[in-house]
Parts: C-alpha cells; structure tokens; sequence
C-alpha cells in the first residue's frame, strides 16, 4: 500500500465524510450499545460464516452499510489537509468505523508483511519486530518457519489493537529492479504462492484478517499509480496469476488487496477480468476485495468490477464509496443489491476469521519487553534459515572462533543491518541506529536496525583483532584489509517503496570489494539488499553470503551464519543476472505500457529458454556440508503425481537440504517448471525418505478461450536436485490428456 499521495482532497458533503475530515466519524459509528440489546443471532459463534452474514445484513441501515465500505488513513496527512479519524490507532494505515448497535466491530489496519509498521508522518513510533523481509524468508523454502514468522506479526498486531493486517505480498519478480521485490516471495508462482500463504495462514491464527496483495501483476514500481502491465491472458494465468492462485486456496486470506496499476487497460480495481471473472467467477473466493491507498478510480465501473472496499480515504481523488456512493445509490444508478453484495462480502470475511467473536481490545503503544524478547528469537531464526551461500571458496567459511585478525568494511556494520522503505517499514526498538541519511522523509526514512554484524562478530571472536573500517575510501580499506585474516565486506543497496532500483551496488562499492579483494583474496562479501545486484567480482572474492534485509536480529544471525553456529540453508528465490542484458527488458522500467512478452517465462525459466546462465541460479544454495539426492521415483497419485526420493547428509556436519523437484514437458513457456520442494535436517550420514506431491496444473498448460487447464497426454520428465542448475536425477511419467477447470484445486471435487 501507499502513504504519501498528493493531489486534490475532494470530501464530500455526506456527513460520513464532513465529520471524518475533523477527526470524527458519523453517529452511526459512535452509537452506545443499546442496555436492553435486542437478540442478535448472528453473534452465534457455531454458526457457519454465510448463515451469519445473511442474519445480519438484514437488520443494517444503509447508512451503516455504507460505513463498511469506505476506509479512512489513520494518520493525520497535512499535505491533504486530513486529520485522522480519532477512533483510529493513531500513526497507523487504515480505519473502518464499525456498528456498535450490531455487534460489528471496527477495522483497525496495520501495515504490513514484515511486522507492525508505523507510518513515517506519525508525531509518535511503535517500536515492534521485524521479520527479514519477505524474499528473505522465501528463501528459506520452510513452510513451518514461513508459519511461526507470520503468527508473530499477527500476535504483534492483535497485541497492538490491530484486527486487519496489509500483508501476503505475493507479486512475482517478474522485473529484478523492483523497489519492493523485498516485499514478496520470489520469481516462481509455487515457491512464492506456498511461502506467502503460510505467512497468512500464521497471521489469521491470531483471529485477525490478512490481506493478499497486490492483485494483480504489480511488479514495477515506476509509474505505479497507472503503468499499464500488458500481458497474454492465458500467460497470466500460469505465473503472476498461478502465484495468488495457489495462496488464496492454501491459505483463504480474508481480503485481496487490488493494486494501483492497469492490466491490459482497465485499472485493477476496476477491472473486470481480474475481480469477477478470475477471482470470483473461476476461484469461487468468498472475501472481500480492498483498494490499495489511492487506488480507486470510480463508483460504479469499481463496484460492478468487484471492488468492495475503498481504503486509505483521502488518497483517492473523490469519495466514490461514501458522498458518490450514495448520490449513485439515490439515482439508482447503483443498485441497493450491489451495496449489501459488497458489505456482504466484508462480513463474511470478519466472521470466517473471528473479528466478531474474538475482538480486539487494548491498543497500547508499548508491547512486554518478555514478548519482543520471544519474538527477537523467532526473526533471528528466519533471519539466519533465510541467508543464502552463494559462495565459499576453499571453504573460507565458516570462520574459526580462532581467528587472529578480521577487517569489517562498509554497510555501517557497526552501527546495524539496513531494512526496506515505504509503507512495510517497522520502527525498532531502539530507533534508527544510523539516523539522518537521506530521503529522510518518504519512502524514507533509511533505516538501519540496531543489531550490529560488528559487534556480533567480536563476540564470535573474542581472541581476534577485529578492525572495523566504514569503506569511504577503497584505499584506506584495501590497506587494511591486507594483513587481515580475512576481510569481511558489507555491502548494501536501499530498495523500498515508490521508486525502482538499479541492480548496480551504489556509491562505488564494487570498486571498493574490487580493491579489498585485490589486497586479499580472503575476502567475504555479505551482501544487505531487497534483491538480486549485480556481482562483476564475485570471481575475485572467496565468499559471498546473501542477507536480504535480515531484520531486527539480523546482525547477530549474519554472525552466527558466518562463524557456523547456524549452518546456512537458504537458497534463493530468484535469479541473480550476470548482467542486466540477460533481463527480458534490458532497459530501466518505464512509464507507460510495458509489454511482458515473456508471458509466463519469468526468471529461472526466462533463462533457460533463453539457454543464457546466470551468475546464481535460481534454487542455488550452499552449506557447510553436503547432500546427495537419489531413489528417485514418479508415480500417478490421485489427481496430481508422487515423487519419492531419498536426501543424504555426505558431509561431516549437520545441515538442511532443500530438495528440489522440476518437471519438463513439451510446449510449455520453458524447459522447466519447478514442481515441489521439501526440506530434511539432517547430521552426518543420515538420510530420509521423502515425498512430494506435485499439482497436475503444474504439468499443464492454461487454455483462456475454455477457462481450462489442459494437460496434453504423453511423457513427462521429473528431476531432483539441490538447485535448478545442479538436479542430479530424473526419471519419466506418462500421463493421460486431461482437463480441469481453472478453478480445480487439490480440495475440489475432480472432474470426471
């Protein structure tokens, strides 16, 4: 979502928004509950969702109904001349009036899939956890982990007052330059639909709803509020599109969250391929659909769209669900039935996942020192499990507690570990450790979190002499660096919100690992970024380690990866490109229409159609030990196919292996597809047996005429590895031509 638009503030003259724009929201928010209440049967928690809906939606005004419908910012944005509503949680994103006379409760919205956020404009922060970000924990591939991070934030949220959580990022990295890369899950449709639905799945047990975001194709952030994302339907349908897909059924999100830009012409939230013919028609989803921040355009286009809910008032041009909304409704233009269609929705969302029968209470600014102290645990955990060895030459890591003499350079390693911009930002406890760098304002500020790598290493190292240089001048460092042990050198790129990113390392860090690695060849670079960079030296160093943007604990993890205390076990979740002529678009996004005509072949499979290697693939991952894959066997298994297989530690160390299956056929937008994932800790000599099941769709190519996914009868290969460039087995299946319908998924009835 958004938090800093501009442009005119239109509030209308409905008492909705007269009363809102003063900080208070119309009586029927405010409304006492009655002392003698009439019985309210939908307050019957055994009731299923649909029967509780439609006992209430009767009994609502539609002045109530219309308070349902129309969010406001909860933070006052002077640029607008707004002041947030008071019955907001101030410094917040959103607010949606409830009805106390119905038992309805509000809708206190927090940003984000990170951790409780704090908008930059707020007078006063909450100070909160913050996982790594969420390409770091796709990282990890473990959906358990994925799980616990998600029902940390969600307890964070719940504990802060908050009942709706702006989360479940789940845009492909479809364009590697992308600002908020940070924010998702990764290049490939399953990898990313699994990990973000378990984050939500997490986030919901705690009784609040989350989002899904940002449907649909939103993987640029230049000219984001109306970029037009031209794409094949059918493209669509089998990445971007197959991402949402396998998250909504994994994890059934209370809301989608539509994005701000076009795709194929109409705007998302006012389009009616995306919200009524795929999300409603073909997935059979029964929540409710927000706009992002300034992301709604109209009154009846949206609502005959299948928009329900316009959010984040006054970042749009006009209240087009409150004062248009109701001058529609009073024309008859827009009809009492597509009104209680969308409020119907909304219920059913707050009652599937128990906003009515657990309410939110308290909204306190501070959490329990003994609760951020559990939480520190769990993102330190991700944080580590989500580092990838890109890496270890002569097995330069992990590094000896033994060690006489370290030289850590640059990244302000001293002070912390940087984090991503805009509206997911999470404000530490303890504040900005490097305060005062620029944009300090959005979709600043900068932020580094106070966990530093230095002083974690000199923990790791008590015996060593550890020199700490801030790599301002390469020669100073190279100096340095020369008689050292080892050098370790931090390097950073910001990436965030509102604006792309060049995959170029800033402020002439190349040069300067270029010139550390010149004066010593034991040299580890880690790497702080939202994403993949670009790695010119990477022949030059011995060691590289990718750290994503770790987190609110991730200095003293990138310590414990480094000295071995925790065995890396990350592998990336996308491509890092040897150069940006590799890319489907060489050229830095653009404004204006941009043409995906690689369709569905994003990223790893972009590659190997193209057959161009990149610097790390995708999947690629090392360890401190080793692992071999074999036993490789697929069978027919109900509706979809069984992998079987066997994971063996060959090394001297315990480890976790990510075993990897890709499937190949014929006809398909590349050579392969990844088809599965699961993950074995294992010690020395140890094996497991393991089983993956692999979605027919993922065999399967997407017919958009027929609204049908058709798998073409013949053979089909199926490959294990560690990695989509190293797969050490592969074995055949035949398979008989076959039909489903787009919305089949692995719980519905199958077609016969």
């Amino acid at each position: 979502m958004m938090t800093t638009r501009t442009g005119a503030a239109a509030i209308g003259t409905l008492l909705i928004l007269s009363s809102a724009a003063s900080g208070a929201m119309p009586a029927a928010a405010r409304a006492p509950v009655a002392a003698a209440k009439t019985a309210q049967p939908w307050m019957n928690a055994t009731l299923d969702a649909p029967r509780r809906v439609a006992l209430l939606l009767p009994q609502m005004t539609r002045a109530e109904k219309l308070l349902l419908v129309h969010g406001y910012f909860a933070t006052d944005f002077p640029p607008k001349q707004f002041k947030a509503p008071v019955e907001g949680r101030n410094g917040s994103a959103g607010y949606v009036p409830g009805v106390p006379r119905l038992g309805i409760p509000a809708q206190w919205q927090a940003d984000a899939g990170i951790g409780v956020a704090t908008q930059g404009g707020a007078p006063r922060k909450r100070e909160r956890t913050a996982l790594p970000s969420n390409i770091a924990v796709a990282a990890t591939w473990d959906v358990a982990l994925a799980t616990r991070g998600g029902a940390m934030i969600g307890a964070e949220a719940r504990a802060s007052g908050f009942n709706v959580m702006l989360a479940g990022g789940v845009n492909l990295t479809r364009e590697p330059r992308n600002g908020r890369n940070f924010e998702y899950g990764g290049e490939d449709p399953l990898l990313a639909g699994t990990m973000v639905a378990a984050q939500i799945a997490g986030i919901q047990s705690n009784h609040i709803i989350s989002t899904i975001k940002h449907y649909a194709i939103n993987d640029q952030e230049t000219d984001r509020n109306a970029g037009n994302a031209v794409i094949d339907r059918a493209a669509a349908r089998m990445s971007d599109l197959l991402a949402f897909q396998f998250a909504i059924e994994a994890s059934n999100p209370g809301s989608v969250m539509c994005a701000y830009n076009r795709v194929n012409g109409p705007f998302s939230c006012e389009n009616p391929w995306l919200l009524g013919d795929v999300l409603r028609r073909d997935w059979g989803w029964n929540g409710y659909v927000m706009s992002d921040w300034g992301g709604t355009h109209s009154t009846l286009p949206a609502i005959t769209a299948g928009l329900d809910q316009q959010s984040g008032y006054p970042f749009d041009k006009e209240p087009y669900f409150a004062a248009n909304l109701e001058a529609g409704l009073a024309s008859g233009a827009v009809k009492e039935a597509q009104l209680d269609r969308m409020v119907g929705h909304i219920l059913y969302a707050m009652f599937d996942h128990g906003l009515f029968d657990h309410p939110v209470t308290a909204a306190p600014m501070e959490l329990p020192d003994a609760m951020l102290a559990d939480h520190a645990r769990v993102t330190a955990q991700a944080a580590a499990q989500g580092m990838v060895l890109l890496k270890n030459a002569g097995a330069i890591l992990p590094l000896s507690s033994s060690v006489k003499s370290i030289v850590v350079i640059g990244g302000h390693a001293d002070k912390g570990v940087l984090a991503g911009g805009g509206s997911s930002l999470v404000y530490p406890k303890g504040g900005n450790a490097v305060p005062g760098l620029q944009p300090a304002v959005w979709p600043g500020p900068v932020m580094y979190y106070p966990s530093s790598p230095l002083d974690a290493i000199r923990q790791q190292a008590p015996n060593a002499r550890i020199t700490f240089v801030d790599g301002s001048d390469p020669r100073a460092a190279a100096a340095q660096a020369r008689g050292a042990d080892v050098a370790i050198v931090f390097a950073t790129q910001w990436a965030g919100e509102a604006f792309d990113v060049s995959l170029t390392l800033p402020d002439g860090q190349d040069d300067l690992i270029r010139d550390v690695a010149a004066a010593n060849p034991r040299t580890v670079v880690v790497i702080e970024s939202g994403g993949a960079v670009l790695t010119p030296w990477s022949g030059s160093v011995a060691g590289i380690l990718a750290a994503w943007f770790p987190g609110t604990a991730g200095g003293a993890a990138i310590a414990d990866v480094l000295f071995g205390r925790i065995n890396p076990s990350g592998h990336l979740p996308i491509s890092f490109p040897a150069s940006v002529d590799q890319l489907p678009r060489p050229a830095a996004p653009t404004p204006g229409d941009v043409t995906y005509s690689e369709g569905a072949a994003v990223g790893y499979k972009w590659f190997d159609r193209q057959r161009q290697r990149p610097a790390f693939a995708f999947g690629h991952g090392l360890s401190y030990t080793s692992f071999g894959y074999d036993r490789l066997r697929a069978t027919t298994d109900g509706d979809g196919v069984r992998a079987s297989f066997t994971v063996r530690n060959t090394g001297k160390v315990a480890g976790k292996a990510v075993a990897q299956i890709y499937v190949a056929g014929e006809g398909w937008e590349a050579p392969k597809r990844l088809g599965g994932f699961a993950l074995a800790d294992l010690a020395p000599a140890a094996s497991s047996a393991m089983t993956v099941q692999i979605d027919p769709r993922l065999f399967a190519t997407f017919d958009e005429a027929a609204r049908a996914w058709r798998i073409a009868g013949g053979t089909y290969r199926v490959m294990l590895g560690g990695a989509s460039d190293a797969l050490d087995q592969t074995v055949t299946i035949t398979l008989p031509a076959r039909t489903l319908p787009a919305g089949w998924h692995p719980k519905a009835p199958s077609p016969r």
